[in-house]
């Protein structure tokens, strides 16, 4: 038997991530007074993505224990809408994106910080909330995974969808840098327009090689918690 259940641990989750929201839109900073706020950046779209997720992870919840021992049909053909929702959710924008707002943010400030977090953001961000945006989000996803299986849709659907986010973004980072001539992140600043699709092309690739190991990972630890049940 788990610790703590898991409906308590995405109560908790989801209550966490509205604080980080809170407290990061409460800061005052200049990036957030200038064109698209910010939803220029893929640091909070992820935020606001978790957030809905672990929402509807607890809404599921709570029709789950309202149906228990319903005899209602219509009550079940929701409740099956909003796993579907849940589970697709997981694997085609949860965990490809927030996987790679952590694993990108802290490569990138480990080789060099300036390029995309600024030291200057030091004295708006305090290092818990930095934690609370860049770090924390992997370890939720993976409890998530652990303690719900999610069906994944096929995979040309799921890796359709995810690109189409991709791109979406870069889109509108396109779009933010047309309207201000300013790049969202520093290191687009200091490559040529070549490198810069380039660059574009590899972040495509690498949030959709995510997507493909969430699907893995996934089964993996539902196959392996069905081999010890056998056992």
């Amino acid at each position: 038997m788990a610790l703590i259940p898991s409906q308590i641990l995405r109560v908790a989750i989801l209550l966490s991530y509205f604080s980080i929201l809170c407290n990061y839109k409460a800061i005052d900073m200049p990036a957030h007074q200038t064109y698209g706020g910010s939803w220029k950046f893929l640091t909070f779209i992820d935020l606001v993505i978790q957030a809905v997720f672990f929402g509807v992870c607890v809404l599921t919840d709570l029709s789950s224990l309202l149906t228990k021992g319903s005899a209602s049909m219509e009550q079940e053909r929701q409740l099956k809408k909003l796993i579907g929702l849940r589970d697709w959710m997981m694997a085609v924008l949860a965990f490809p994106v927030g996987a790679f707002v952590v694993t990108m943010f802290w490569t990138l400030y480990v080789y060099d910080r300036d390029l995309v977090y600024p030291r200057l953001l030091d004295n708006f961000i305090p290092q818990w909330l930095n934690h609370g945006m860049h770090t924390t989000v992997l370890p939720f996803l993976i409890i998530e995974m652990r303690t719900t299986y999610h069906r994944y849709p096929s995979r040309t659907c799921g890796l359709f969808a995810v690109c189409m986010f991709a791109v979406g973004y870069v889109v509108w980072m396109c779009w933010v840098h047309s309207m201000t001539g300013v790049w969202v992140y520093p290191l687009l600043e200091h490559i040529g327009p070549m490198a810069r699709i380039l660059f574009f092309i590899c972040l495509t690739a690498l949030i959709s090689v995510y997507y493909v190991l969430g699907e893995i990972l996934n089964n993996y630890i539902w196959d392996s918690s069905k081999s010890k049940l056998k056992g």
